[in-house]
């Protein structure tokens, strides 16, 4: 789906040293990764914290080897990877939907961690008509290179925000009119049971975790796959192409 806010093409790259991360912060990059030597201070430490404060960049704080198998570069104890994609705000997607007249479905996925899943669902997601993807800033699958060619470029096409306050987000959505429809097994409702006509926001839990339990508590509607064989579950790439087209099915009129 189409937006003035389209993510932009940039080139993957790591920034190495602590000033060379600190002006591409400034510079108004994406990070999509930031890691920071254990136990490392200075001034220009400090400022980078800061800024990380300021830009609401989280780090990862981790042992020099693990620095060193990155690059052999001088990295000064930091090491910052940029992000492929811009990422949105849902904040400024929803009101473009309505403005346009379109019934907003949007794909929320909590904590995939897998880049090839990641990847994939993007290209499911894409091809269903989905509006944008809505993904934690903090245990979700980087958005790397794989993700990009797994995504079949839809990763360039498809809005993807990211947010801090990921709960905040899931309320927001439904603040605005969406209904939540949480794809789980902790329901005996399965998928076409709800109505994905009205404006929906689907979420996908991990398949290590599934949905994390403050979602179920004020989703609208659970909803499972019906499973028929002995093998208990789909991919979640998988799940997720078969709960979004029951929506593009629903969404989709009769052929005269």
């Amino acid at each position: 789906m189409a937006f003035n806010s389209r993510p932009q093409r940039e080139s993957n790259q790591m920034v190495f040293g602590i000033r060379a991360v600190v002006e591409a912060i400034r510079s108004g990059k994406e990070i999509e990764a930031l890691f920071i030597q254990r136990g490392i201070g200075g001034g220009l430490i400090q400022e980078l914290k800061e800024l990380m404060n300021e830009y609401q960049i989280t780090a990862q704080q981790v042992p020099v080897e693990k620095l060193n198998r990155i690059t052999q570069k001088n990295h000064q104890g930091v090491i910052a990877v940029i992000s492929p994609i811009v990422y949105q705000k849902i904040e400024n997607i929803i009101p473009e939907v309505f403005e346009k007249g379109e019934t907003p479905l949007i794909l929320v996925l909590d904590s995939i961690t897998d880049v090839r899943n990641m990847g994939a669902i993007a290209r499911t997601a894409e091809c269903a008509g989905v509006h944008a993807i809505v993904i934690p800033a903090k245990g979700s699958a980087q958005i790397n290179p794989d993700a990009i060619k797994t995504s079949a470029g839809a990763l360039y096409k498809i809005p993807v925000c990211r947010h801090d306050n990921f709960m905040q987000t899931v309320r927001f959505l439904q603040e605005s009119g969406l209904q939540l429809v949480c794809c789980t097994e902790k329901t005996q409702d399965n998928i076409y049971t709800p109505d994905y006509t009205v404006p929906t926001a689907i979420v996908m839990g991990s398949e290590e975790d599934g949905i994390r339990n403050e979602i179920i508590r004020i989703s609208d509607h659970l909803a499972k796959i019906p499973m028929f064989g002995e093998i208990e579950s789909l991919n979640v790439s998988v799940s997720t192409g078969v709960i979004l087209y029951e929506a593009v099915r629903q969404r989709t009129p009769p052929a005269p």
